[in-house]
């Protein structure tokens, strides 16, 4: 991370109000992705104060190590299991997932696809995907395939269990391309970090924040037909202060300086959260629900609101082509029927 890149601190604005507002998780299930710091950490505090019981996936690091000690002291009586998950990696994908089916006898109530990375350099994963692409929707894709049976066995006990996505303002901009969900890591059009002029590392980003929100409307058109006791949900963060801006500036996305002034215009890293946390925990956030901040789809910061899933990824076209590509990443056919 640049030493010259001063995060602002933000206050929180609605957070405490919202979580107040929230029912108990005690006896439910909850597993995130990308717990260590920001809306992931928020979110897995959260869920832990309301009293689920909550698996942690997170690529093995001190960081990981830090963020479970703190967990675990805030909330000692609460059930916080860590299982290692690196998203920039199928097979630790799939081994994450058996473990989590494996401790999950009852089912999962709740699989919040969190974690994310933004505006990197044009690199190939191991599986030779873009690392934007396999890291913030591919293995998402892949671990949703994975916990589906225990998805769907706490709907079958419970009543209901829910899928939500985490999306951003950046899904905006240009329709999905089938090139950035197959393996062409690190040939898919260099490092320009111009946010402005349309810099290849923020059209890569894009695609990926297009792609959670397209695969939301995949999930939610197919849980209606064949079970809608499951709910697919997807939210996104505003303009919130978490450690994306800190990865992205180090890795040459972002300058330093612009980014300390773009920031003071955001909200604080909870308030950021509360849309996934209203997609895990709100009785009344419903399956196709985009939840978010401000007054618009495209505002920044604000109290949280709902809207319906948009047109230009909500349809046949955008949802036929990220479920064949996607499918065909993961090398296997995710059925929900």
């Amino acid at each position: 991370m640049s030493p010259n890149y001063n995060k602002p601190t933000l206050k929180n604005v609605y957070y405490g109000d919202v979580i107040n507002s929230l029912p108990t998780m005690n006896g439910k299930t909850v597993a995130i992705t990308g717990t260590t710091s920001g809306t992931g950490y928020i979110a897995a505090k959260t869920m832990a104060e309301l009293g689920a019981r909550l698996f942690v996936l997170n690529r093995a690091s001190k960081k990981a190590e830090n963020a479970l000690e703190t967990l675990n002291a805030a909330f000692p009586e609460a059930e916080i299991v860590s299982i290692e998950c690196d998203l920039q990696n199928f097979e630790s994908v799939r081994e994450a997932a058996h473990q989590v089916n494996a401790l999950c006898a009852e089912g999962l109530d709740v699989l919040c696809n969190n974690a994310g990375v933004m505006a990197l350099e044009d690199l190939a994963t191991p599986d030779g995907f873009d690392v934007q692409m396999q890291t913030n929707h591919l293995s998402h894709f892949l671990l949703t395939k994975e916990l589906f049976p225990s998805l769907e066995k706490a709907a079958e006990l419970r009543g209901e269990a829910r899928i939500v996505n985490h999306s951003s303002v950046a899904r905006f901009g240009k329709k999905l391309e089938s090139k950035y969900l197959e393996k062409n890591g690190g040939n898919l059009g260099g490092n320009g970090s111009s946010m402005l002029f349309g810099g290849a590392r923020w059209v890569r980003y894009q695609q990926t924040k297009l792609a959670n929100a397209a695969f939301t409307s995949c999930l939610h058109e197919k849980l209606q037909k064949a079970n809608p006791k499951i709910k697919a949900m997807v939210a996104h963060p505003g303009l919130a202060t978490t450690s994306l801006q800190d990865t992205t500036v180090g890795d040459g996305g972002m300058g330093s300086w612009f980014t300390g002034l773009f920031m003071r215009a955001g909200q604080s890293q909870e308030d950021g959260a509360i849309g996934i946390i209203k997609g895990m925990a709100d009785p009344a956030s419903k399956s196709g629900d985009f939840i978010g901040p401000g007054k618009s789809r495209t505002a920044m910061k604000g109290p949280v609101v709902h809207f319906q899933l948009e047109d230009f990824y909500n349809n046949p076209e955008t949802r036929e082509l990220l479920w064949s590509k996607s499918c065909e990443a993961i090398g296997d056919n995710f059925e929900i029927k």
